[in-house]
């Protein structure tokens, strides 16, 4: 089957979106260009559809080409034949391939090519025949040379070749591997030096490998590489060789007990650990991609978390010995003030600190004080809301949040960190991250590695080159689903644009530094290195407030202003007033939808998004999200109570459920069976990361710091 009725059969896409899609990714068109800008073209594929259609495309192309130069190798060796030929032209994947190959690829030195060496093959292709009609002994006899002393080690040369034979056949294994999928146990016990561990529960556990779930598999896998664990993938040895044995025996006295001895000895030594290892890897890159779809998932809500827009954050970065790290930001990021203050054990100067805070919240009119959930945490929470006592007589109501700050030290320590900040020492560095990402969690958080922000689980135990090449398409996506201000963002931000380079994205605010700010879309062309294709697919996701045009402000592409300009004059408006605000009362009823596209030369799908962006200009997609819970006083884990009622923030997102921040600093674990009426496969079925859920409590462990809560109705 062709690639392209593979890819349309799987994703359900009819060939001509399917063709014209290909050539816009072969054509260098980014990802995020081909979502927004050429829905006619693509049938309007979402942009993680479009990730997924174009790595099945890379691994079909990439299995066609293996196919090629296989097929190659075996026609040079003068080995193909018709039935070679088509079972390479049916296999649809490349362990399949594999196994056809087999037999022709390079070996190392084994026991069957050094049998063949001592001119064995001739005996083992007429015992494996099993038309013989004499005993096997009398067939070896003429073999006995100086290489093959007697008649055993024959018999033993000519087995080893029988039992590669049996191995190296595509379909044995096939059969094997389905037999094995269907049966096989993913077994665990102890390691001999195993101690008490967190691994406990897997030191005598089994389950069906077909039905392993992905974070008991990686757990496993972790603890069989620290030591603690000895894994395999078990399964009943007698079905699997009379599996081998009815499709290889012909009833034949002479030869049936040599033959049962050689599949035996092919299945144990030859095809099992294989076979095993392969389900085994098969297990792990399965566990691994949902995984990664968990920590994307995760990272996705994360980063399109709601701003806290024009708002002044007193962001606290907590300590013990070395104190509590101060910054003020005023509400576009900029730093105001920096102190140390040192409210929490040993010091425990909390009049001291007060007196240095109350006159700069004063002056700076802060809004909020964003406290990061690091060491020292709930000390500074306390003395947070204390303070917020203190000054309940200011004509606002100043509230607090407690902000994840993972990834915060790994910015404040990078070399970025010191460029942006070169007079902060590490520390404040860190309590400005804490700030800004409350302020706008996307612009800050994509000054971090996305593995190091901490939304996922055994990030570390994966195949980074995958997990990170995931996480990056992510941000990606998420950054031109916003769109930036191209006058104010950062080149890290800028990056992450369709189009932009990380040395353009330096080279974009160098020309800000030399020439001022950018007055249009166009003046992109005048950057080092933007070219007319990177201009291309970038423009429509830069934005430009208080421009020559209008337009720039909006996420319509250059591309399309004219047809833009002619809507506007067909609904009685000009580009001035989009500057005023947005045409929200523009309504076109669906029925003329088509004529007026026909008549811009328009697809309808772009024209509805041309009216959108000219209806809100500037929308952020993130307004729509759930914004962060703000407090003014404290909640103690020992404040809880079963069956007590409270808000929480989905803090993070796992296989088995979510966790969930309800403000005593220890997140309370909802299990997946707990999280809805109706039987989910997955938590994200029922919830986001960010997303403010009512929970229960089930029960508190205070000694272990577990809270076990439930978002069931009852």
């Amino acid at each position: 089957m062709s690639i392209l009725k593979i890819l349309e059969k799987e994703f359900n896409v009819n060939q001509q979106h399917l063709t014209a899609t290909i050539e816009l990714v072969d054509e260098g068109n980014t990802i995020p260009f081909i979502a927004r800008y050429r829905k006619e073209v693509t049938g309007s594929m979402d942009d993680q559809v479009l990730r997924d259609l174009v790595d099945r495309l890379n691994y079909l192309r990439n299995l066609d080409a293996t196919r090629e130069q296989y097929r190659a190798t075996i026609e040079a060796q003068g080995a193909m034949t018709g039935e070679i030929a088509a079972a390479l032209n049916a296999a649809a994947t490349l362990a399949v391939l594999e196994d056809i190959y087999r037999p022709f690829r390079p070996k190392r030195r084994t026991r069957a090519s050094i049998a063949k060496e001592r001119g064995l093959e001739p005996l083992a292709l007429a015992i494996f025949a099993q038309n013989i009609n004499e005993p096997i002994e009398n067939l070896a006899r003429p073999y006995i040379g100086e290489d093959v002393p007697d008649i055993a080690a024959a018999m033993a040369g000519a087995s080893d070749i029988i039992a590669e034979i049996i191995s190296d056949d595509a379909d044995h294994r096939a059969r094997i591997r389905h037999i094995f999928n269907d049966i096989g146990q993913l077994t665990c016990i102890a390691a001999d030096s195993a101690a008490e561990s967190v691994y406990e529960m897997y030191y005598d556990f089994a389950e069906p490998a077909k039905k392993a779930a992905g974070h008991r598999v990686l757990a496993i896998n972790r603890g069989e590489k620290e030591g603690f664990l000895k894994a395999d993938i078990k399964a009943e040895e007698g079905i699997l060789i009379q599996t081998l044995a009815n499709a290889i025996i012909i009833d034949n006295k002479f030869t049936n007990s040599f033959m049962n001895t050689a599949i035996e000895d092919s299945y144990k030594r030859l095809i099992a650990p294989s076979i095993e290892r392969e389900i085994r890897n098969n297990l792990t890159e399965m566990s691994e991609e949902g995984a990664i779809k968990v920590f994307a998932a995760n990272l996705r809500q994360l980063l399109l978390a709601a701003p806290i827009k024009d708002k002044v954050v007193l962001a606290l970065d907590p300590g013990y010995r070395t104190g509590c790290k101060v910054a003020i930001i005023d509400g576009i990021g900029n730093v105001l003030h920096t102190d140390v203050i040192y409210p929490t054990p040993p010091a425990n100067k909390i009049a001291e600190a007060k007196r240095a805070l109350i006159p700069q919240i004063t002056r700076h009119g802060v809004d909020i004080i964003a406290i990061g959930n690091g060491t020292a945490s709930r000390e500074t929470e306390a003395f947070a809301a204390d303070l917020i006592r203190e000054l309940a007589d200011l004509p606002r109501k100043i509230m607090y949040v407690i902000v994840n700050e993972a990834g915060a030290s790994v910015y404040s320590a990078s070399k970025l960190g010191a460029a942006e900040f070169p007079d902060f020492d590490v520390a404040l560095r860190s309590a400005v991250s804490i700030g800004r990402r409350l302020q706008d969690p996307l612009a800050e958080l994509v000054k971090i590695n996305p593995k190091s922000i901490g939304v996922g689980q055994y990030q570390h135990d994966m195949n980074q080159k995958r997990l990170g090449e995931a996480l990056s398409g992510v941000v990606e996506a998420c950054v031109n689903s916003v769109g930036v201000d191209l006058n104010t963002a950062s080149p890290q931000l800028l990056s992450y644009i369709a189009g932009i380079s990380a040395a353009v994205s330096k080279n974009i605010q160098q020309y800000r530094e030399t020439n001022g700010k950018f007055t249009n879309r166009r003046q992109l062309l005048k950057v080092k290195g933007l070219g007319p294709k990177a201009y291309e697919q970038c423009a429509g996701f830069m934005r430009i407030n208080d421009g020559d045009n209008p337009l720039d402000a909006t996420g319509v592409h250059p591309e399309s202003y004219d047809s833009a300009i002619r809507l506007l004059e067909h609904v009685g408006h000009t580009a001035a007033d989009v500057r005023a605000g947005g045409l929200r009362t523009i309504k076109i009823k669906a029925g003329n939808l088509a004529n007026l596209a026909k008549a811009l030369n328009l697809g309808i799908p772009t024209l509805e998004d041309i009216i959108n962006e000219l209806a809100a200009p500037g929308r952020d997609p993130r307004d729509d999200a759930p914004a962060p819970v703000l407090r003014q006083d404290v909640l103690d884990m020992a404040d809880l109570r079963e069956g007590m009622v409270l808000q929480g923030t989905v803090r993070n997102i796992i296989d088995f459920g979510a966790f969930v921040d309800i403000g005593v600093h220890q997140d309370g674990l909802v299990h997946i069976s707990q999280m809805a009426d109706r039987y989910i496969k997955h938590p994200l079925e029922a919830v986001k990361l960010g997303d403010i859920v009512s929970v229960r409590v089930l029960s508190v462990d205070i000694p272990k710091k577990r809270i076990s809560l439930s978002m069931k109705n009852n």
